[in-house]
């Protein structure tokens, strides 16, 4: 254990792996995820259909398989990014399909009727999604985009498998050396809690404002 805090640094390293790659991904989402949710709620029936397929295949398969995929078979492609840099495009583009849903679900709980209203105003459907629906949708989308970042964060660890040197991939360099895997887990894990606690207490202080506010 004593070991283990001489090389506390290289945890707390890792820790701040872990949330550059966490925050990179989540806009990288959040962008991509408004793409997505405007063509499924759009009435062109093409960009309807592809923001539909986007979303439920990367709904339907691992986040591990796809990374496998983008870090070791788009350079048989002659395609290739930094270790980091795949990890990051990898969470961006597979909870982009999560945030999605969780726009378009804040989307779907503004009632109809403002919709209409905008509409006979004689906004396109551009104008009245971004000055009507998404001012009144985003109320509804705090909480359930703070799970998508949560679920960001934990995925960032699957990073350790391709090489990534996040929070896990340290701790499993300092199990190999030093053979004590329950001080090093416990730590790694310890800051995962501290990391989705604290989007949690924001995500539900920020929506308690929102809600008074309305």
């Amino acid at each position: 254990m004593s070991e283990i805090l001489k090389h506390i640094g290289v945890l707390v390293g890792g820790l701040g792996v872990t949330v550059e790659l966490s925050l990179l991904g989540f806009v990288g989402a959040a962008v991509l995820g408004i793409a997505l949710t405007i063509m499924r709620v759009s009435p062109v029936t093409p960009l309807r259909a592809f923001g539909t397929l986007y979303v439920e295949v990367f709904r339907n398969i691992p986040l591990l398989v796809f990374l496998f995929l983008f870090v070791f078979g788009l350079p048989d492609a002659g395609i290739s990014f930094p270790l980091f840099t795949s990890e990051a495009i990898c969470l961006a583009m597979y909870f982009a399909a999560f945030a999605c849903e969780a726009m378009r679900g804040g989307i779907n709980a503004v009632p109809v009727g403002q919709a209409e209203a905008a509409r006979a105003l004689g906004m396109t459907f551009t104008q009245s999604l971004r000055l009507i629906i998404l001012p009144q949708a985003f109320r509804t989308m705090v909480q359930p985009l703070a799970n998508v970042l949560i679920g960001i964060v934990l995925g960032s660890s699957l990073g350790a498998a391709v090489g990534v040197s996040e929070l896990t991939g340290r701790v499993q360099i300092l199990e190999l050396q030093y053979d004590e895997p329950l001080p090093t887990v416990g730590l790694a894990a310890l800051g995962y809690v501290v990391i989705t606690l604290t989007i949690a207490l924001v995500a539900g202080r920020v929506q308690k404002r929102m809600a008074v506010r309305r």
